[in-house]
């Protein structure tokens, strides 16, 4: 299996500091039912993205309910996160995805979709500020 499709440890966003920082000064937009928070910053690590997932308890009591819809969306990231990984080389990616949705997301093809059509927004806000 080639790099390409990994999700490993190191492009996890793990730390409190850094989510702290994601909430009180990143930006968002929202692809029903995911709403996204990023902050691009300067490069400071070899890895240059790191990507987080949420669900909200008050929707989803179960937790293994949560777990998967949390698999489900870094799954989708896992597969589609190759152009995101070829545009974005010079600065730091942080980004949050939140599932908003109140209902269990019936189909995996669904959550890809819907996350081609973020990593596409995200590419798109990432070359305007290169030209700003």
């Amino acid at each position: 299996m080639p790099k390409t499709f990994t999700y490993n440890k190191t492009e996890k966003l793990k730390s409190k500091k850094q989510l702290d920082f994601l909430f009180a000064n990143g930006k968002s937009f929202l692809v029903f039912p995911l709403k996204v928070f990023y902050n691009f910053t300067e490069k400071q690590d070899v890895n240059n993205i790191n990507l987080g997932v949420g669900v909200s308890k008050r929707n989803f009591k179960k937790a293994t309910d949560r777990n998967r819809i949390k698999r489900l969306i870094r799954e989708a990231y896992r597969l589609n996160k190759i152009s995101l990984h070829q545009n974005v080389t010079n600065k730091q990616l942080h980004f949050f995805i939140l599932f908003i949705d109140k209902t269990m997301p019936e189909k995996r093809m669904h959550l890809d979709d819907k996350m081609i059509k973020i990593l596409d927004k995200l590419n798109t806000i990432y070359n305007n500020e290169l030209v700003v």
